[in-house]
């Protein structure tokens, strides 16, 4: 039971954070034009419209089995690009959007653990919220399907590269995986490692 509570206060803010993420993407993309997220009541905190049984239940207690703290993810936003008054620069802020958001959240809370006179509990608290929203944020823009740094290089590639974009949309789960094996879990090691630099760079402490 004592270990039951930590990982529900976990999961809680991993899945708000990732709702945030989201969130973040629709409210980018109807700045730009796009109505789709709104239009399909995506721009809502309520965890019901961003329910995916993988993102919120399979993975976040997988990860907390292996790393120790739960990682997950949401349905995907609907977007539809070709509603955006400028397509090209649309597609970019989207698709950095969402890790945006959580590198400010990361950066917000950090200072507030900084600079605010606050109880250990609370400290430990909103640290947790700042070291789990960079490490969204970071992890996120890894250039891999189904992760958002991936869209930043498919903007990129020539029309005649459909097929090759979305050959690597589908196997890019399979990839991701395969990289993390045959690095023997390095590729997890450096991310922590770069938001474990981040965080100790605004909040002035470390986080373990």
């Amino acid at each position: 039971m004592s270990a039951l509570i930590p990982f529900i206060f976990y999961l809680v803010v991993l899945l708000f954070s990732i709702i945030i993420h989201e969130i973040a993407h629709g409210s980018v993309a109807l700045a730009f034009g796009d109505t789709t997220a709104r239009d399909s009541g995506r721009l809502s905190l309520n965890p019901v419209k961003h329910f995916d049984i993988f993102g919120f239940v399979i993975l976040p207690f997988v990860t907390y089995y292996i790393l120790g703290f739960p990682l997950g993810s949401a349905k995907p936003v609907p977007i539809n690009p070709s509603n955006f008054r400028n397509k090209k620069w649309g597609e970019i802020a989207v698709s950095v959007a969402g890790s945006f958001t959580n590198l400010l959240l990361g950066i917000i809370f950090s200072l507030i653990v900084r600079f605010f006179p606050l109880s250990p509990n609370l400290s430990s608290t909103f640290s947790y919220i700042a070291f789990l929203n960079f490490l969204l944020g970071i992890f996120n823009l890894i250039p891999i399907p189904p992760l958002d740094g991936s869209h930043l290089i498919f903007i990129f590639f020539p029309e005649n590269w459909t097929i090759i974009k979305i050959y690597l949309q589908q196997l890019g789960l399979i990839i991701l995986i395969s990289l993390i094996y045959v690095t023997n879990g390095h590729i997890l090691d450096w991310v922590l490692s770069l938001v474990q630099f981040i965080f100790k760079f605004f909040s002035g402490i470390t986080f373990l």
